[in-house]
Parts: structure tokens; C-alpha cells; sequence
């Protein structure tokens, strides 16, 4: 990948994203480049090589404003991280879920795109189908769908099962008990079924920084097996 460009990287509040937010800046160290963070609140970490956008980006200002900060940047978008996601509880409404865990990921993805991005790589769900009868999967899965038809050359889709670490604020109900009973029934989960074991988020973030910049055209879906196998490639 060359120097002197932009990795665009949303949800670098929530576990996924910070855990990767903090391999990228070690990436972006070594190799020149900078990590551009939108969020709604500012970010405690500070780091040469980190541009913390704040804004409120659920309005058309505050999506002009990011792309204004990226353009003023004087360098490419190389690649959109999305790792953005909310709960419908937190979301209050279906509506609400919908507008952020699907509009506005792909109103992210438009301006990465905008900003010549060639590469996509989003955290899905296990599961995700837009044809699905649960309101969770379908949304995930239009995501899914959107920004395959975004127009990147390349995209990666994380579909992760339920995602283990230390969450910031109230716990999510029934999370406590899935994530104690998680080494149990992973076991169970064998040939087909393993696909939706718990996974460490760690080792979502590692595949997400290990896959940024890689080479090729095409849309690949990874699922347990093949985060695990890509987040070996890289290390929190």
C-alpha cells in the first residue's frame, strides 16, 4: 500500500473498533499513513498519526463536515474500517437501529468511496440476510448489500458471532450469562454449526487490521474459522 493516505475508520468507540483503532495507529507508525475517526464524542487517545473528527454525523452538516476534514487532509481515503453498531435498546426504536447501524454506515461508505477508497471492511453479523424474518439479521444483511454495491474493488465482511471483551457502559441483556457459557457451548459448535461460536473481539480487530491493504478485487464473507485464521496474522 502507499504512503501518504487516509484509512477511514468508524465505531472507534465501541470494542471492536478501539481494539483495532490501536493496532492501526501502530500500522500507520511504520507504514505513513493516518487513521481518520469520526465520533460523536471525542476520543481519550491521542496520537500523531490520529485525526478524531467530532461531529454529530446523523445530519447532512455533520456528514459535509467529515467530508470537508477528509478532503482538507490533501491525501486518498485508502480504505473504510466500519465497525459502527448499536443495540436496539440503546437505539430506542427500529427505526433508530435501522438509521444508524444501516443508513449511516453507508453514508460513511459513500464518502470513503467518494474519497477514492478501494477497500471495505465491515463487521457484520453471523447470520446476516436480508431476506431474514429477524429485524436484526435483515438489517445487518442490507448492509451487507449496500456496500457490496457501493462500488469498492474490494470488500471484506467480518460475520462474527457473539463477541467476547470488556464493553464500555451498561452490560447488554442476557450478554453476561451468553459470554459465561460461551467455552461450554463453543465445544458443541462443530463442522457447520462452528461458524457461530463466541469469538474474542481482540481477534476481530487483529483480522480487520491484518486485512486492510490487502491485495485483490471481490467481496469475501469470513465467518469464525476464517477470523480466527486472518487475525493470526496480526497481533494487539
Amino acid at each position: 500500500m502507499a504512503n501518504n493516505h487516509l484509512v477511514l475508520l468508524a465505531g472507534a468507540t465501541g470494542l471492536v473498533g478501539g481494539l483495532a483503532l490501536a493496532g492501526l495507529l501502530r500500522r500507520a507508525e511504520a507504514e505513513h499513513f493516518r487513521v481518520c475517526a469520526p465520533t460523536r464524542r471525542a476520543l481519550k487517545l491521542t496520537h500523531p498519526r490520529l485525526d478524531n473528527i467530532v461531529v454529530d454525523p446523523a445530519n447532512a452538516a455533520g456528514m459535509q463536515q467529515i467530508l470537508q476534514a477528509l478532503s482538507a487532509k490533501g491525501m486518498p481515503v485508502s480504505s473504510f474500517i466500519c465497525a459502527l453498531g448499536t443495540t436496539l435498546r440503546a437505539a430506542g426504536s427500529k427505526d433508530a437501529f435501522a438509521a444508524i447501524d444501516r443508513d449511516l454506515v453507508l453514508a460513511l461508505a459513500d464518502i470513503a468511496r467518494q474519497r477514492g477508497a478501494r477497500q471495505a471492511l465491515l463487521v457484520s453479523s453471523v447470520g446476516a440476510n436480508p431476506r431474514s424474518s429477524n429485524f436484526y439479521l435483515r438489517i445487518k444483511g442490507e448492509v451487507e448489500t449496500g456496500m457490496v454495491a457501493a462500488g469498492f474493488e474490494r470488500v471484506d465482511i467480518l460475520q462474527p458471532g457473539l463477541l467476547l471483551g470488556e464493553r464500555a457502559g451498561p452490560p447488554r441483556a442476557g450478554e453476561r450469562i451468553a459470554i459465561h457459557l460461551a467455552p461450554i457451548y463453543n465445544m458443541l459448535l462443530a463442522g457447520p454449526l462452528r461458524r457461530y461460536r463466541a469469538i474474542d473481539a481482540k481477534s476481530v480487530a487483529a483480522a480487520l487490521i491484518a486485512l486492510n491493504g490487502a491485495a485483490g478485487n471481490g467481496v469475501a464473507r469470513l465467518t469464525y474459522s476464517e477470523i480466527v485464521g486472518a487475525a493470526s496474522a496480526a497481533s494487539l
